[in-house]
């Protein structure tokens, strides 16, 4: 428990420390992005309103007052060229008179390309464009009848800016791998100290509940001893009766207390071996089925064979002891159950499946909650404390298992525990470890011969 709740708690912080990192980083390179964008617009813009070339006047350049952001320092700076074409994509002028890295023949296949794909403005290769008709800008001049309206393209190299984004992006992107991996050993380093709190009062709560129940199974011994000897000189009598059975009642969850404590434990005392796991389950059918013929329930069951486990005999039984004592305490008279059991894969699967005349809680996850019962059997007769499930839970994470429950229709409940198939493994690496023993014997007197 303590061990999940650490990585769930380190898990969390670095979930939320990537997504505070995302947001802010993306919300940075988009700006500079959208601000790089937004400059090389203005600058076509302003090309386009000037037949694609920056106004001179002589060597000077010529810019109106109300040029907003242009300056003779920029247009020195800016690299173009433009091309014009007829909307079928043949071209019929280009200019790379202001750029050295381009020839007319590359200008072109560009041309060609943007007239292809149909867009007005965009990015191709390190160049922004931007695609003007040139048929809307003869003001009061009609068109020859038959001509071909032409386009003009215009391309600004924006190489150097996409270069300082690419660089920006990338050392955002390390600073932020850097700044995780920092992140992630401090939360590592602190989350111990973090859930203290949380494992001392999870220690004390263990603690308490284990020195509980040794403490309060003497008196229960006690009273149901004396019960004893004042049935023999009184006799029978309902009031010795029914101290008897509240002691035994007492007795039981006192017992299922400290086994679920000591289930919990982080250093369990659990034997695990190699057992074969089909008998063990035949074993725990075999003794139920009588009990579900007295209470008129059908029982039927389907055991795959020769399925063998590693891990403890004596907690497995309990598991499937409370699976099958639920199912029976829970289902009707004249209702069904079964139990399963085959291998999946690399897992042992064990489900256990009744029929309740009673709804059952659609949010079966509660129910491997401690002293949890739904409100149908806090009404009922039906004995128990709502901790056997609990028990169940406690056994399978032991063995590195998983249970969960599930409900069709509302009126039934199945259970299925998966458990892995470590017992091959674990006997295979055994032969492999005799295999080297055997080995080294053979060589050791090969050697001393």
């Amino acid at each position: 428990m303590i061990k999940k709740l650490r990585i769930k708690l380190i898990a969390v912080s670095m979930i939320s420390v990537f997504l505070v990192l995302l947001v802010i980083l993306g919300c940075i390179n988009l700006v500079s992005y959208r601000h790089m964008v937004n400059e090389a617009d203005v600058i076509l813009d302003f090309l386009s309103e000037n037949d694609g070339k920056f106004p001179k006047i002589g060597n000077l350049f010529d810019f109106e007052p109300d040029a907003e952001g242009m300056s003779d320092e920029l247009a020195r700076v800016s690299r173009y060229f433009w091309v014009i074409t007829t909307e079928d994509g043949e071209v019929t002028e280009v200019d790379v008179s202001e750029i050295a890295a381009v020839d007319p023949e590359t200008a072109a296949d560009y041309a060609r390309r943007i007239m292809s794909s149909g867009k007005q403005r965009g990015f191709i290769d390190d160049y922004r464009y931007l695609v003007v008709d040139q048929g809307e800008e003869r003001e009061g001049a009609e068109e020859a009848e038959g001509a071909e309206n032409r386009v003009r393209i215009i391309f600004l190299d924006c190489w150097r800016s996409l270069s300082n984004f690419s660089t920006f992006l990338l050392a955002c992107s390390w600073v932020s791998v850097l700044g995780m991996l920092a992140v992630f050993c401090l939360v590592v380093l602190l989350s111990n100290w973090i859930i203290r709190p949380v494992v001392e009062s999870y220690e004390k709560q263990r603690q308490f509940i284990t020195d509980a129940g040794h403490e309060i199974k003497t008196p229960i011994t006690i009273i149901d001893a004396d019960a004893d000897i004042l049935e023999m000189d009184l006799g029978e009598n309902e009031w010795l009766q029914d101290i008897q059975k509240q002691a035994k009642r007492l007795t039981s969850l006192t017992n299922d207390l400290i086994y679920l404590s000591r289930m919990e434990e982080n250093q369990n005392q659990v034997q695990m071996i190699d057992f074969p796991f089909s008998d063990l389950v035949e074993e725990m059918v075999q003794s139920f089925q009588a009990l579900a013929k007295a209470q008129n329930k059908m029982f039927t069951s389907s055991i795959q064979p020769m399925i063998s486990l590693w891990g403890d005999e004596r907690s497995l039984r309990q598991l499937i002891s409370v699976l099958l004592d639920n199912a029976l305490k829970y289902s009707d008279e004249g209702g069904q159950i079964s139990l399963a059991l085959e291998k999946q894969g690399q897992w042992a699967k064990l489900s256990v499946f009744n029929t309740s005349s009673q709804p059952v809680d659609r949010n079966t996850s509660r129910l491997f909650n401690r002293f949890y019962r739904g409100d149908h059997s806090r009404n009922s007769k039906i004995g128990g404390y709502g901790i056997g499930l609990s028990i169940a839970a406690a056994v399978t994470a032991n063995h590195k298992g998983r249970i969960s429950a599930v409900t069709q229709d509302g009126y039934s409940l199945q259970i299925t525990v998966l458990l892995p198939l470590q017992g091959e493994r674990g006997s295979r690496k055994k032969l492999e470890r005799a295999k080297q023993i055997l080995s080294s014997v053979k060589l050791r007197g090969v050697f001393f011969k």
